[in-house]
């Protein structure tokens, strides 16, 4: 069956995964045209930031990936079983791992951010580009280690449709015993969630310690009026990880209802949640540089230089 005989919800969804493949690309490159300036990368934010901005591209590259994988392989019978079970052994692994990797990125990030307003002047950069770099290394393997049992776990069904002796559905599932299943959203949980609320604790740090610290140099003001300006100020950083959060929630709640709720007859539902619980890889460009003046300025110089090149 070609692509122009499938449902419209299949179209709509080959819609929506271009213009989010598309964003994503975007977005990466505006980020990476931020951060790869070497004054940026002089403390761990910048490296982070810098890593983020692949992890995001790698996430939504990957989410297209799998996409087009499921729909290739139902329009295509003739697909190798072999080929077909790879895929559905490995991409969704993988898509989790560019996923939860981007989220801990990112809460690095927040972390490291509130360090440098406990630390004040006796920051210590070179310390915190080694740290970065540790890392960026570590994570990956601390998170594929948490899902390890998701490719174990994997299977590939054929199934005959009623209608059709020759017609064969082919479905990717997963079968846990009880245990795993809760170890499975407990992983679920704290890698989606944690970074969040880690966000989100260490944005009330860094306005509650900015606030004390100006209290103590600014006497003629109270400390109530300096947190007031404090939230002003940095209000984006309470708003991104809020925003973050319910973004992260479709997928929460998919993976609870997936167990009582029979999947096909929520379709809609199911689809579009799955689809919004990945713009937050789209939103690194739009939630670190445009509210931070330095990174404007450093996105708006590495741009003009950019284009200089091009036009030579």
């Amino acid at each position: 069956m070609a692509l122009t005989d499938q449902t419209i919800l299949v179209k709509i969804t080959v819609a929506l995964t271009i213009i989010m493949f598309v964003g994503g690309l975007i977005n990466s490159i505006l980020s990476l045209l931020t951060f790869q300036s070497k004054d940026l990368r002089q403390v761990g934010c910048g490296i982070y930031l810098l890593a983020s901005s692949i992890t995001s591209f790698l996430t939504i590259s990957m989410f297209t990936v799998k996409f087009w994988f499921v729909v290739v392989t139902q329009m295509d019978l003739s697909i190798r079983f072999s080929v077909v079970r790879g895929g559905c052994v490995s991409i969704e692994p993988l898509l989790k791992l560019c996923l939860y990797l981007d989220a801990w990125l990112n809460a690095c990030v927040a972390i490291e951010r509130a360090i440098l307003v406990f630390k004040g002047i006796n920051f210590n950069k070179q310390k915190s580009q080694r740290i970065a770099r540790w890392m960026i290394l570590i994570l990956p393997f601390f998170i594929m280690g948490s899902i390890i049992h998701e490719p174990i776990h994997r299977e590939l069904h054929e199934v005959n449709m009623e209608t059709n002796k020759v017609d064969i559905n082919r479905w990717c599932i997963t079968r846990y015993s009880p245990f795993v299943q809760q170890y499975n959203t407990i992983i679920l949980f704290f890698h989606l969630v944690a970074p969040c609320i880690i966000n989100l604790c260490s944005a009330l740090f860094i306005i509650f310690g900015s606030a004390r610290q100006r209290s103590t140099a600014q006497t003629k003001r109270t400390l109530r009026e300096h947190i007031y300006d404090q939230f002003s100020e940095h209000k984006q950083l309470l708003i991104s990880p809020v925003i973050l959060l319910i973004l992260s929630l479709p997928r929460l709640i998919m993976s609870m209802l997936s167990e009582c709720v029979n999947p096909s007859n929520n379709r809609l539902l199911f689809i579009f949640g799955y689809f919004i619980s990945f713009t937050p890889s789209m939103l690194i460009f739009i939630v670190f540089v445009l509210p931070s003046a330095l990174y404007r300025k450093t996105f708006q110089e590495s741009f003009r230089r950019w284009r200089r090149l091009i036009h030579q």
